[in-house]
């Protein structure tokens, strides 16, 4: 047993390398996470499942059709008036044996495709095997936008609520201070009531804040696959992203570079791919295959034993696949309008997200690097004078709320950086920023 949990304790150590400080609360940065996210998501196991039955539809379509064989005409007995009228006996090897009174036929028939239909077959069911990555690929770089925006937002409530409750113990001592000295008559009832209702604010804005981190917690442990009862607690490091401005990165590299990465792109290419390998197999369905024949026939003709051979083939008169090679013939064009369509959607895209990105950038450069400890360091002053009534109860609440805000706006602006960087990512098809 010893060495059983000493076995059990390394591979703990080994694979599940996360700081678990209380029953159910899994701590991660945003790369472990992502981790977790990339091995374990439901979608993405199902989603390569499908690449799987793709590359079965090759190797099937890789195979020969299969031989025919028919044995026929076979009687099982003879009457006695069968036998007399026939001139002799067919010859057989034993004398009285079953068989010399038997006729049968067996015939083995094997198809042969013409007009390169099998290699038409193979690439086409190829372009599927491609078409099943890039799903892959799309589905792959749309869970992680949405993952990542959970990361961020899971972040921004964590630090958000943070701020509000570092102040509630500091609002509650003033409130309790000033209910004091309202019940000794020192102060008016009213300052009471509205300190006390800056208290209650801040509480009611500390619940709602746990409401809608519980709520960003369950889309991420679905997406993890994690236990329903995980606390789940993301690291800070990532918010915001260390990013700069990239200005000299023109829309056209970027555009060039989302064309070779952009996974609905891909597809989209790879559909003008797929009916042009699907015109030609349906041109070749046109042309008729052939059966060849070889066949045994005992007792069936003027031969006792005749051995023939044959072949037979479809004559197009009426069905030469027309209607099919006219709908890939189509195919091809509408997949060629759409590939124009997705690249003029490409370039917008990445326009608008080139855009947005930098503005962001720059509003979070706006922020002086210690803006928020000033702000820290002034509350602190204004409720040492607002305790030591230095201040009135108007200029500490009017800081207080101002400081709020400003709280609030500073952590908005780490977001909306990351979920800009993330937006650019996503239109270009790659991380160019990490």
């Amino acid at each position: 047993m010893g060495i059983l949990k000493c076995v059990s304790f390394i591979f703990l150590i080994l694979f599940f390398p996360f700081a678990v400080s209380a029953q159910d609360t899994l701590h991660l940065s945003r790369q472990q996470a992502e981790t977790i996210f990339l091995k374990e998501n439901l979608q993405l196991l199902a989603e390569k499942l499908q690449i799987d039955q793709a590359e079965a539809m090759v190797l099937q379509a890789k195979l020969w059709p299969n031989p025919t064989l028919e044995i026929d005409e076979v009687n099982l007995w003879s009457t006695k008036g069968q036998r007399e009228m026939m001139s002799e006996e067919l010859p057989w090897s034993k004398e009285n044996a079953f068989g010399k009174n038997q006729q049968f036929s067996i015939s083995m028939e094997q198809l042969i495709q013409t007009a390169g239909k099998r290699k038409k077959l193979i690439a086409l069911e190829e372009v599927s095997v491609e078409k099943s990555k890039q799903y892959f690929e799309d589905l792959l770089r749309n869970l992680k936008l949405e993952f990542r925006n959970l990361l961020t937002e899971l972040q921004y409530l964590q630090l958000k609520s943070d701020v509000y409750e570092n102040q509630v113990h500091s609002v509650k001592k003033l409130t309790q201070s000033y209910r004091r000295q309202m019940e000794e008559g020192h102060i008016a009832k009213g300052e009471y009531i509205r300190l006390k209702a800056l208290e209650l604010e801040i509480l009611q804005a500390v619940k709602e804040l746990k409401k809608e981190k519980n709520e960003a917690q369950k889309e991420l442990k679905l997406l993890m696959h994690l236990p329903s009862t995980t606390n789940l607690q993301i690291a800070s490091g990532g918010y915001p992203k260390i990013v700069t401005l990239i200005e000299t990165l023109g829309v056209e590299n970027l555009l060039e570079t989302a064309m070779k990465s952009r996974p609905d792109y891909k597809l989209a290419s790879l559909d003008e791919n797929y009916f042009q390998n699907l015109y030609k197999y349906e041109r070749a369905q046109a042309i008729p295959d052939l059966n060849l024949k070889v066949g045994y026939d005992r007792g069936g003709g003027v031969y006792y034993d005749f051995v023939g051979f044959g072949l037979s083939i479809d004559l197009p008169f009426f069905d030469r696949n027309q209607g099919n090679i006219k709908s890939a013939k189509i195919g091809i064009d509408h997949s060629r309008i759409l590939l124009d369509q997705m690249k003029s959607d490409l370039e917008n895209e990445i326009v608008l997200a080139y855009q947005n990105f930098n503005n962001a950038v720059e509003f979070l450069n706006e922020i002086e690097p210690h803006y928020e400890e000033t702000l820290d360091s002034l509350l602190e002053s204004y409720t040492r004078n607002f305790t030591a009534r230095n201040l009135s109860l108007l200029e500490y609440l009017d800081f207080f709320e101002a400081y709020l805000e400003n709280k609030k706006i500073i952590l908005e602006a780490g977001k909306e950086v990351n979920e800009r960087a993330e937006e650019l990512n996503f239109a270009i098809g790659t991380d160019l920023i990490n």
